[in-house]
């Protein structure tokens, strides 16, 4: 993966705002399985990463959040090694927002297919996510679920979490 220089512009390549439901992920303090979160898609554009942002529905527990992006093979639904990883603290008053995860220059290529994924350890966090009719699914991707009871978890067709990739100009 080539990396080059962080460049101060930057734009969105693709985004999915819609939310009409959440996808839980942490684990509550009574439950020791951890739940996880992510997201494929296909690139729509080539340039340098520069954050990755996710929809915040609610916060049970403050805790870190961490994302790792990864090259995806979508044929085999495998996760290559992680290309760029990113934490962030999360409080109870983070709900109904956009969370930021900046990410280290990773360049990213057209009509390739990339897979971020998300955990947190100590926090519960709600993340926005849609859902469609069984006539439309999404074309850009599959979200992804799992846990630490079953890591190589579902994916889904007809859920995207809500997500916005921006790329450097």
């Amino acid at each position: 993966m080539q990396t080059l220089k962080k460049s101060s512009h930057t734009r969105p390549v693709l985004s999915q705002a819609q939310n009409n439901t959440t996808l839980w992920i942490g684990h509550l303090q009574s439950d020791p399985t951890d739940h996880f979160a992510g997201q494929t898609f296909t690139c729509p554009a080539e340039g340098q990463l520069d954050n990755i942002q996710l929809y915040s529905a609610a916060v049970q527990n403050s805790g870190e959040v961490i994302l790792t992006l990864h090259e995806f093979d979508d044929k085999l639904k495998n996760w290559g090694p992680a290309i760029g990883s990113s934490k962030l603290e999360v409080q109870k008053g983070d709900n109904d927002k956009w969370i930021r995860f900046d990410l280290p220059p990773v360049y990213l290529r057209m009509d390739t297919v990339y897979g971020f994924r998300v955990q947190a350890n100590e926090a519960m966090i709600a993340l926005g996510e849609a859902a469609t009719g069984t006539k439309n699914p999404f074309t850009f991707g599959h979200e992804w679920s799992g846990d630490s009871r079953n890591e190589k978890g579902h994916y889904y067709s007809y859920f995207s979490l809500a997500f916005k990739v921006e790329l450097c100009a």
